[in-house]
């Protein structure tokens, strides 16, 4: 292989499978390299928690989760409370509702679908991740384009168009190098590969086995991909209520669709409907500001003001006197959670 635009496809999955083989890294959810696919329940499970989100914060929810629930069939028969509650922490809580609801969709059919286009027919699971699990769990050739491999290709092929509109050529240039042979450990080698060595920032060029073939290695490849600006994400002002009674603080359960859809969380102002941070509080009491917590989404950043009181009254509306000493089993998703700790934090200072 050469780095001239000469490049010899066949050799790319061979040279890479090679490297494979004696660095793969060892994740609860794979099988070893060669050895028979894992089950498609670990593995659909960990590629929905991997949305988003890093290996190492999903590790122990993976864990979790399938000592909780073992199998696609125990998931089904799960609580949506308590996968929810489970779930805290991750982010995207749409992912959690979907996830419950594709268990009992697979329960019902008794399998898993075994193609991607029966596996993009359940809930929450997009192009990418039919792909990966049909290559991973199901040995078929699939193309699959995660950010990593999407980096690992824009630099092998020097793809310079910029993102997003270059996602077409990268999908294009992945086909052309992924072989009938071994797909799935093609798949996973490509993510571990932008993870340790095609890294984002200081790529390790001397020691990528692809390093030969690579286009864009002798160009600047901390430039590839070309990503457009970000754009400024508007910031929304929103109200937190702590609410206490005899060492017991007021969760509400949020509706089951919208911002953090079916989670346990303390009052708000309806700040997720573009709210100003002057809502109306839920009981008329001497509010004191305990403080502000500050909380990124995909869209707008949130600062919200955590407003505490003492109440002798149960407040209107749907909620539970939820014990403080016992709030860590609440699965407050991590905006609340940042609210509680701000409040546990005031009353003891």
């Amino acid at each position: 292989m050469t780095a001239t635009g000469k490049q010899d496809l066949r050799a790319i999955p061979d040279a890479l499978l090679e490297w494979y083989d004696a660095h793969a890294r060892d994740l609860p959810w794979r099988s070893p390299p060669g050895d028979a696919p894992p089950d498609p329940y670990r593995v659909w499970l960990s590629e929905v928690m991997l949305q988003q989100t890093t290996v190492a914060a999903v590790k122990p929810y993976f864990e979790k989760f399938t000592a909780t629930w073992p199998s696609v069939d125990a998931l089904a028969k799960a609580q949506d409370a308590d996968v929810m509650a489970a779930w805290a922490g991750l982010g995207y809580y749409s992912r959690a509702r979907n996830l419950v609801k594709a268990a009992r969709a697979v329960a019902q059919a008794s399998a898993f679908p075994g193609t991607e286009k029966g596996l993009r027919a359940l809930p929450g699971v997009g192009e990418y991740t039919a792909a990966a699990i049909a290559a991973i769990a199901f040995g078929q050739r699939a193309v699959v384009v995660d950010a990593n491999v999407e980096r690992v290709v824009a630099r092998l092929f020097a793809i310079r168009q910029p993102l997003p509109a270059a996602r077409k050529a990268i999908r294009a240039a992945t086909d052309r190098i992924t072989p009938d042979e071994r797909p799935g450990d093609f798949a996973q080698a490509m993510m571990d590969l932008g993870s340790s060595l095609c890294t984002v920032r200081a790529p390790k060029c001397l020691i990528c086995p692809l390093a030969a073939a690579c286009e864009g290695r002798l160009q600047e490849p901390e430039t590839l991909p070309v990503k457009a600006p970000k754009k400024v994400k508007p910031v929304r002002r929103g109200q937190a209520y702590w609410i206490e009674r005899d060492d017991r603080v007021w969760l509400v359960a949020r509706p089951g669709t919208g911002m953090l859809g079916g989670m346990r969380s303390l009052p708000d102002d309806g700040w997720n409907a573009g709210g100003d941070g002057s809502g109306i509080a839920p009981l008329d009491v001497k509010w004191t500001l305990l403080g502000t917590v500050s909380h990124g989404f995909t869209h707008f950043a949130l600062e919200m003001d955590v407003l505490g009181a003492t109440a002798e009254t149960d407040p209107p509306g749907q909620g539970t006197w939820w014990p403080v000493a016992q709030l860590d089993d609440a699965g407050l998703p991590t905006l609340f959670a940042k609210a509680a700790r701000l409040a546990l934090s005031d009353a003891r200072s």
